[in-house]
């Protein structure tokens, strides 16, 4: 597949701020052949989603070493505890530190 080459240069080119301002922007462009876009009045996806860029890039290096079970803000993962039926929702603390 594709162009294979050794050594293969492991991840992205770039920095992660960079890629995600190039996802967000490809995202807002309007075009008549794309169903959607972002709206230009909308702010960075971290932002919307509450998530400070330097906790963003410890949950996606760090995500099989840190999650055990749940992921997501700490109302998702008491909500998603509860309708599991767990007693104490696991992964709290890791909420609290990485999502606003």
């Amino acid at each position: 597949m594709g162009n294979p080459r050794q050594p293969m240069p492991d991840g992205l080119p770039f920095k992660l701020d960079d890629y995600l301002e190039l996802v967000d922007w490809t995202g807002r462009a309007v075009r008549s052949d794309k169903r959607g876009s972002i709206s230009r009045h909308l702010p960075p996806i971290l932002t919307r989603l509450g998530i400070a860029p330097a906790e963003w890039l410890i949950l996606t290096t760090q995500f099989e070493k840190r999650v055990s079970t749940f992921a997501g803000s700490e109302n998702a993962i008491r909500l998603a505890a509860e309708n599991l039926g767990y007693k104490k929702p696991p992964g709290i603390s890791l909420a609290r530190s990485l999502f606003l």
